[in-house]
Order: structure tokens, then C-alpha cells, then sequence
């Protein structure tokens, strides 16, 4: 049986966004306002699977998505399916682990891998397919500096301003 993949759109304050779920849980949470493409872009990522729009059977998840971009914090409610290296799996999973209102570097991160080459982290992170649930943009540069995001940098510098006003931030 073939896999299904069930994806729909959602709007916030930060742009458009598609999400996509398996039977397991998130796959995708991307900002963009070109749905086919980033719909094509999951076709290419997930090329044994059925990729099915359902905007209606994924209203909720959509609402609390939305919800959880606006509102650092939330939880909304349903498991990631991390899909990548074992690598990458195990930087994202670290990711999850830096709290809402904190930050991280990319060195530093580096050398809880045990590695002093930031470069192996920052590409996996730029990997990353499941915008804020899997928080990369609470990473920044040594010097306290916002650097890229694959969403946009302002993306990014948003994200962390509204978590500086909800947490109390705190840089690395």
C-alpha cells in the first residue's frame, strides 16, 4: 500500500504556509506562497508517496499551526515524523530541546556533536523541513548575530523578537 501524505495551506502573520502530515505526524511546515511548487517539492521528497490535498480533513491542524507561529509556546498537539540522515534527525531532535526564549550558536551546537566543524550542523539545519515546530531559527551566530534561514531572515528575527516578548529571551 502506498503511503498518503496529506498536505493543506494556512495564512499568518509571517506568510503563507503549507503543512504536511503522514499517518506518524508532521512532515513539512513550510512558508511560501507558491503551493505547487512546494507541493512538487514534496512530490520530489516523498516520490513513493500519494500526495493528497485535504484543507478540510486538516482544518484544525491548520488553525493550531497557525496558532503556534503568532504564539511562541504552543503546542500544536501532533507528532513530528523527522525524515532525514540520522544526522539530521539527531540535530533536529536537539533543536526541539533548545527552550522557547533561548538561543544556541552554531559552534556551540557543534561541539555537543563533538565536532568543531560548524559547517556539518548549519547544513543540516539548513535541511530542516518543518519550519518553527522544529526550531532552527533559535540558532544564531557566535558573535549574537541573526543569520540565514531558509524561510527568510526576517522570518527568523520575528520569530525570536516575539519569543523575547513572551519568555524573557536570552541569547547564548
Amino acid at each position: 500500500m502506498r503511503e498518503i501524505i496529506e498536505l493543506a495551506s494556512g495564512t499568518s502573520s509571517l506568510g503563507d504556509f503549507v503543512i504536511a502530515l503522514s499517518d506518524k505526524g508532521v512532515v513539512a511546515l513550510e512558508f511560501g506562497s507558491d503551493h505547487a511548487a512546494i507541493q512538487q517539492n514534496l512530490r520530489e521528497r516523498f516520490p513513493e508517496a500519494e500526495i493528497l490535498n485535504d484543507q478540510a480533513g486538516l482544518n484544525s491542524i491548520v488553525q493550531n499551526v497557525s496558532r503556534a507561529i503568532e504564539q511562541p509556546g504552543f503546542d500544536v498537539g501532533v507528532p513530528l515524523d523527522l525524515r532525514g540522515t540520522p544526522y539530521e534527525v539527531e540535530v533536529w531532535t536537539m533543536l526541539r530541546s533548545i527552550p522557547s526564549g533561548e538561543t544556541t550558536n552554531y559552534g556551540a551546537l557543534a561541539a555537543e556533536f563533538g565536532t568543531r566543524d560548524a559547517r556539518e550542523v548549519t547544513e543540516a539545519i539548513a535541511h530542516n523541513p518543518i519550519a518553527v515546530l522544529v526550531p532552527c531559527h533559535r540558532v544564531i551566530k557566535k558573535d549574537g548575530s541573526i543569520s540565514g534561514y531558509r524561510w527568510g531572515v526576517w522570518r527568523k528575527r520575528t520569530l525570536l523578537l516575539r519569543e523575547q516578548k513572551s519568555e524573557g529571551f536570552r541569547l547564548a
